[in-house]
């Protein structure tokens, strides 16, 4: 059982109530809006997703420590590992499409002559092997 009382457990608890009260924003947003949201968050650098990346690599650094004390079973620690490598490759992934969303972000000009309606493209999946 958790300590609530400490400020580091109600800081994450209240850090993980605001991603998802940023989850339902995201969600009910318009387009424009949206891919804001979604920019801030991607990128990599400077967004949510890098941050919880480093979040779990420190975790995993933390669970190395204390499995090699006997405090935490060796898995503990290869488990965080993993979820760090897989969230930097998602990263990784998820960067060559950052600026496509940032693009989309931005506010258009007004424009004097007529617009057609956007295009729908057909999806295409990738799987991995």
């Amino acid at each position: 059982m958790t300590d609530s009382t400490l400020p580091s457990v109600q800081l994450a608890e209240a850090v993980a109530a605001q991603i998802g009260h940023l989850r339902r924003l995201l969600a009910l947003a318009p387009p424009q809006e949206a891919a804001q949201i979604l920019a801030g968050v991607l990128d990599y650098d400077t967004g949510i997703l890098g941050e919880v990346t480093q979040l779990v690599e420190t975790g995993s650094r933390f669970a190395k420590v204390h499995s090699e004390h006997g405090v935490l079973p060796p898995e503990v620690w290869l488990a965080l590992g993993r979820a760090a490598n897989e969230l930097g490759s998602v990263g990784g992934d998820l960067a060559e499409h950052t600026s496509t969303i940032k693009q989309v972000a931005k506010p258009t000009a007004p424009s004097s002559r007529p617009t057609a309606a956007p295009v729908a493209s057909a999806m295409v999946i990738r799987r991995r092997r």
